[in-house]
Order: structure tokens, then C-alpha cells, then sequence
């Protein structure tokens, strides 16, 4: 069960009022705080998730308001990422058995005084009425061991047991730079019915990642139990994709009028089973609250097809699930974990839709401090490094395209769309040794082929046993990205003036180049293993020489049609064949891939009802039933990718910035973006104005205006 930690005290005398009081908390765990009853903030699952070896947050709260002349402090912590469940292979307490907490109220008067009220052993330990709390398996309340006395001043706790210190190096303390975890939404239920087993099901409507909060009275003694699942599989509750997560919150009743909450935990759910509740569920007594990263939203969509609309929304739904306290690849099942080839290729989406820079460049931080700390000095495909705790199976990968390019890709998207020349300055560390690590991987052919590679994951042709059994060549597709991050760390080191480093990158870009296109790259212009994803990784990063662009082109657009628009690229090559297409004169065949229904298709899900992105292209299957892969997801924002493209391109696009600064490094503008007319592909023509500027950053993508940068600021054709 949480700790719970407790200390009376009084304001020193003869000073007069007080001018200010903060209270600063730090957990090994997750941690809350009360000053006399009332919560000190409404942040949740603080200090949040850290290479925790290296790095642990302290968060700071204005408690002024709180003091009064006697006070009582009250903390709880829960298990969290450090001591609960973490990762697939069924551990715990993977960065150690023991929660503690930090708190340290500095109290200000007006004359100048100040006095400290920190936790050591004269605080006490006591239980609460949360008996058992964990991200994965959820949360355990009991009502009846509810006492508001303890919350409040003069109440007796000498009955309660002692604390003591735990050894720890204070120096590890850093203070928070990105949002704090808060509730940030609230969804009503949609329906409520019986299953054909005879459950009760509630629907929200939206898949979503948060907690039910639970309004209700019964007998004392009794059980509301919750499970949480994202989809439905004949008729009842689909929990088999969560593996090993419960997900369930059992809530024990006091006998009167009890409201629940559990803030100890999280879930990835849009349907909840309810058992145990008093008579008839009364849909008012439950709310769906939605629980994520406190990120600014800068970035909508709309257009004259819902169903892109939709599509649109869900990728959005899904950034906000996943960006809680770190971007995680999924919410809800036994992993929701930090995996870099997910951000690798989401960044720049993740840049327009929400003011993220902030909250990357922190993950960016534990990013350095895991490769400095790995063994091979490469950039690990989870950061946080919990798998190198775990008995995963495998042996840990040195550099992997894609995965490891995170430490390059997601700074210089931070870049373009922000342009703040000190967050680049600070990933620049990170980014120059991901490139080296890449440039030591390399054959002696100048070639990215050996060593373990991801590839092409999740290929939508790839069997659900074997989601890295791609068409596309790994070796093609990791130089391919090696050739990419070669490029922007050659632009990047400019930026910085690091021009030694400047030249050391660009030969080596031009050493990959000349590899790729000896040894990959036939006379005809065919490039090996010819399918979508290695022509549109070719294309938008310009590895290929001038000559050979055209036909690259039309061959991508040829094997698109030739697939009946139907998606056949994974992760590696998703992002980028909208941007390929187009770039290369193909824009009808663009939107004719975007708006297939049929599966695969970005479009199925949506016709599936999906309301977040999903894992796999048929992460649920036409019949209703879910992929038999063990690793089905249906909240995994990679694939959303394709709202970076979405945006600026389009019949009767209208792509507004309003309110955009001058001053680059200032607050980021929110963007609407409009497509007015038909999106019929047959009725497709490029928008010459949104696509004036054709050309490509040093990474290969088609230039975006940054902050301070007005070209294309509102480009529109009729």
C-alpha cells in the first residue's frame, strides 16, 4: 500500500505575516502532499518518470495560501514507474524495493525570516485507505479506512510508526522543465449495456488514458470492481491485448455517499466492466478522467471528409495518451515504455500539434544519459533504459536505424518547428555521438548492414507473429537513415559552430551516398528490394543522385497503385511516402492513398470506429475480432505520422499561422488547418501557393516554416 507520512507544526513566532511558502517534493515513487486537508497541487504521479540512476525530479508547488499558525503535512507515495510493475517481463521494483519522499517547506516572512519544515525522522508513517496501488494492475480503495483527522492539525499520531532515512545522493535532484501530469479532460459515459455473459458495459466514446473517478453509495463492505479495456471482442470486454496489465481498480464502500479516484494509477480504456455496483449503475455516477502531460495544444485540423477529420482527431488522441511524463509507445498494456522509433518518426507531427519542446528536450536529457551509460555508447531503444534491467530474451542492440536516430531526428525536429538555437545547443552531444556510433556501424562498403535492425517494422504484410519480416532490405532502409542523420548533424554542427564536426559529417553523408547508390541503386534506377518503403525513404531524405528522382517517383507511384492504395510500408517508411509521392509530381496518388478505406489503410481504423491511432494496420480485424499477434495495441500514435503531411497539402488548402512571432524561441502560435472543396483523388491538384517552396531541409523533409519564419504563413488556392 502507499506510504504515508505525517508531521505537525507551528509558524515560528515574533515575525510577522508570511510572505511567500513553497513546498518542494521529490519520491522515489510518485508522490502527493496536503498542508491541512487541502491538496498543495493538482498535478498527478509527481516527480513522474527519470533514468532514475541519474536523474530525479523536484517539483515545486506555492503553498501560501495553505499555511496557517499550527499546520499539519500530510504525504503519500505510491509505487509509480520506480518500485511498481515496469516493462513485459512481469518484474517489479526494478529501480528498487523501497519508496521514499522528499519535502522541504521553506517559509517566508515579512521581516526576512525563514524556516524550514524538511522530511527526517521525526515524521511519522501511518496507513491510508489506498491498500495497494500500481500502474499496471491498477488501484485498490477502501472507503472505510477513510479519517480526515490525520489530514488536519492536533491529531494524535503517536500510535503511528517511525520513519527513518534512506541513503540517497541528493545531487541526483534536478529540477522539472517539462508540464507536470495533470487531469486534463473529463468524458461522460455513451452507453450502458449488458453483455451477452451478463457483465455491465460502459462506453465513453473515446479511447482515452486516465482513470474512472466513481460517485457512489452501497452496502459498507462491499466491492465496485472496474476493468478497463480499450475495444470489445464478441460482445464483451477485450483484454487480451493488455497481457499481463489487470487494469482493474476495485473500490471497497464505506456505507455512506463515497466519491473514488485513483491517482496512484492510469489506464488505456474506452469501455470499463462494472461489477459489484448497488442496484441499477447510474451513468452520472461514473466519468471518464483523462489523464496526460499538461502539453499546450497549437495545432488543429478540419476538412470537408469526417473521416480525415476523424483520423486527425485520433492522432491527436493518441499523442495525448502517450505523452504522460514521457512519450511511451502504448498506455495500456504491461510496457508503455519510451520507445524511440516511435518519437524517431512522430516528432515533427508532435511539433505542430502541441507546444512539445519542452517536454522533449527533457526526455532528450535521459536519452544522453543512457548512451553515455550503455555499454557500447549507443543510444538504447527505450528511455528510459528499463530493459536493461529485464531478462528480455534478446541481447541488447547497439545502434539501430530508426530506433537510435531519435537521438538526431527528434532534436532537429524540436528545430524546425521552434527554432530555438539553445535547445539544439544542449541535444548537440546527444546528436554527434548517435552520428559517430552510426559512422562505427557501418561495413567497410559504407554500407548500414549489419548489426541488428528493426527495419520496416510492423509491414503491414509481415506476419502478426513477425511484425520485423518486412519487404523492404533492413540494410537499404538503415542507410538510408544513416544517410538522413549524416545530413543533419552536418547542418546542425553549422548551427552551433562546430565546423570541424561539420566537415567530419558531411563526408560522411557523402560516404553513405556514394554507398547507397553503388550498392543499392541498379542503372535503371531500381533500388533493391523495389517496394514503397525504400522509394520513399530514398526520395524524401535525397540520397538519390538527380537523374534517378523521376523515376524513383514514378516506379513509388506504380507500386502504389499497383497495391490498390492500399498501405504496405511500417514504420520506417509510413512517414515519409506522402512526402515522397508528392514531391515527385504525385499528389493525386497521394490522396488517393490517404483516403483508401480498405484494409490497410489509414482510413480503416476510422471506419472500424477507431478514435486513437492504432498499433497495427488491422489491429482489429473486418470481423470484429482482434489480431492474433501478441503485441496489439490500439493506442500507438507512430502511424499518425501522417498528419505532418496532412496539414499544408491539399485542393483549396488553407494552412494559417496566426500570430506568428518574429522572435524565434518564443511561445509557438496555435495552427488551424482547413481543406476546403473535394478531396477526391481524381480531383487532387497541388496547391501551388502551400507548395511554392519545395525545398527540403537538411533532413530531407519538405521545409516548414519555423517561428520567426512567415513563408507560407497563409498559403491558399481556390
Amino acid at each position: 500500500m502507499p506510504l504515508r507520512l505525517r508531521r505537525e507544526f507551528e509558524l515560528d513566532e515574533g515575525h510577522g505575516s508570511i510572505s511567500r511558502a513553497t513546498l518542494a517534493l521529490s519520491a522515489l515513487g510518485v508522490i502527493e502532499a496536503w498542508i491541512n486537508g487541502a491538496a498543495t497541487s493538482d498535478e498527478l504521479l509527481a516527480p513522474g518518470w527519470t533514468s532514475y540512476e541519474w536523474r530525479v525530479r523536484i517539483v515545486e508547488h506555492d503553498v501560501t495560501a495553505l499555511i496557517t499558525q499550527a499546520n499539519a503535512i500530510v504525504l503519500a507515495i505510491g509505487h509509480g514507474w520506480y518500485s511498481g510493475y515496469l516493462g513485459f517481463t512481469g518484474d517489479r521494483e526494478v529501480y528498487g524495493s523501497e519508496r521514499a519522499g522528499l519535502a522541504d517547506l521553506l517559509i517566508e516572512f515579512d521581516d526576512g525570516h525563514v524556516q524550514h519544515i524538511v522530511t527526517d525522522d521525526s515524521w511519522h508513517a501511518g496507513t491510508s485507505d489506498v491498500i495497494a496501488d500500481d500502474l499496471y494492475k491498477g488501484q485498490t480503495v477502501d472507503a472505510r479506512l477513510r479519517d480526515p483527522a490525520p489530514m488536519l492539525p492536533g491529531f494524535d499520531d503517536s500510535t503511528w510508526g517511525a520513519v527513518h532515512e534512506v541513503e540517497f545522493d541528493t545531487s541526483l535532484l534536478v529540477a522539472r522543465t517539462s508540464e507536470p501530469v495533470r487531469r486534463v479532460g473529463e468524458i461522460s459515459v455513451q452507453n450502458v449495456w449488458t453483455s451477452p455473459s451478463g457483465a455491465t458495459l460502459v462506453d465513453f466514446g473515446q479511447n482515452l488514458v486516465g482513470f474512472v473517478r466513481v460517485r457512489v453509495r452501497g452496502a459498507r463492505g462491499s466491492e465496485v470492481v472496474l476493468r478497463h479495456a480499450e475495444v470489445l471482442e464478441d460482445g464483451e470486454l477485450g483484454t487480451r491485448p493488455l497481457r499481463a496489465a489487470d487494469a482493474t481498480d476495485r473500490f471497497i464502500l464505506s456505507g455512506g455517499d463515497d466519491v473514488f479516484e485513483p491517482t496512484f494509477t492510469f489506464h488505456g480504456f474506452r469501455y470499463i466492466e462494472v461489477s459489484g455496483w448497488p442496484g441499477e449503475l447510474d451513468p452520472a455516477a461514473v466519468t471518464a478522467v483523462v489523464v496526460a502531460s499538461d502539453i499546450r495544444p497549437i495545432g488543429t485540423f478540419s476538412c470537408s471528409d469526417p473521416l480525415v477529420t476523424r483520423l486527425h482527431e485520433n492522432v491527436a488522441w493518441g499523442m495525448r495518451g502517450n505523452f504522460l511524463s514521457v512519450p511511451t509507445d502504448c498506455p495500456q498494456r504491461d510496457e508503455r515504455l519510451g520507445w524511440t522509433g516511435d518519437l524517431a518518426v512522430f516528432a515533427p507531427t508532435a511539433t505542430y500539434l502541441g507546444d512539445v519542446e519542452a517536454f522533449l528536450a527533457d526526455w532528450l536529457v535521459d536519452a544522453e544519459l543512457e548512451r553515455a551509460a550503455s555499454t557500447q555508447r549507443t543510444v538504447p531503444v527505450v528511455v528510459p533504459d528499463v530493459l536493461k534491467y529485464l531478462d528480455t530474451g534478446f541481447p541488447a542492440p547497439g545502434a539501430t536505424a530508426v530506433w537510435a536516430d531519435a537521438a538526431a531526428w527528434v532534436p532537429w525536429a524540436l528545430w524546425r518547428a521552434y527554432g530555438n538555437e539553445q535547445t539544439l545547443r544542449t541535444a548537440y552531444p546527444l546528436m554527434a555521438a548517435h552520428a559517430r556510433s552510426v559512422a562505427d556501424a557501418l561495413s567497410p562498403s559504407g554500407l548500414w548492414d549489419t548489426g541488428m535492425q528493426f527495419g520496416d517494422w510492423l509491414d503491414p504484410d509481415a506476419p502478426p507473429d513477425d511484425p520485423g519480416a518486412a519487404k523492404a532490405d533492413p540494410g537499404v532502409v538503415a542507410t538510408a537513415c544513416a544517410f538522413r542523420t549524416a545530413t543533419i548533424l552536418t547542418e546542425a554542427a553549422s548551427i552551433v559552430g562546430a565546423s570541424a564536426d561539420a566537415a567530419e559529417f558531411d563526408a560522411l553523408r557523402n560516404r553513405v551516398r556514394d554507398a547507397f547508390i553503388e550498392h543499392y541503386v541498379a542503372e535503371s534506377g531500381r533500388i533493391r528490394s523495389d517496394c514503397v518503403t525504400v522509394y520513399s525513404l530514398a526520395i524524401a531524405f535525397g540520397i538519390l543522385p538527380d537523374e534517378h528522382v523521376e523515376s524513383a517517383g514514378d516506379r513509388l507511384a506504380e507500386l502504389v497503385r499497383a497495391a490498390d492504395y492500399r498501405v504496405s510500408t511500417g514504420f520506417a517508411g509510413t512517414p515519409y511516402v506522402l512526402d515522397a509521392l508528392t514531391e515527385t509530381g504525385h499528389l493525386g496518388d497521394a490522396y488517393a492513398l490517404l483516403l483508401e478505406r480498405g484494409m490497410p489503410s489509414w482510413l480503416y481504423p476510422v471506419t472500424m470506429g477507431a478514435t486513437t491511432i492504432w498499433e497495427r494496420w488491422d489491429s482489429m480485424l473486418p470481423d470484429g475480432t482482434i489480431n492474433p499477434g501478441e503485441m496489439t495495441s490500439f493506442n500507438h500514435y507512430a502511424f499518425g505520422a501522417v498528419a505532418d503531411w496532412l496539414a499544408p497539402h491539399g485542393r483549396g488548402a488553407v494552412a494559417a499561422r496566426s500570430g506568428v512571432s518574429d522572435h524565434a524561441g518564443s511561445a509557438p502560435a496555435r495552427r488551424r488547418y482547413h481543406l476546403r472543396g473535394d478531396l477526391a483523388p481524381d480531383a487532387a491538384r497541388p496547391c501551388q501557393r502551400v507548395l511554392a517552396d519545395r525545398r527540403r531541409d537538411p533532413a530531407g523533409r519538405r521545409h516548414r516554416p519555423r517561428r520567426g519564419d512567415r513563408r507560407g504563413a497563409d498559403a491558399r488556392c481556390g
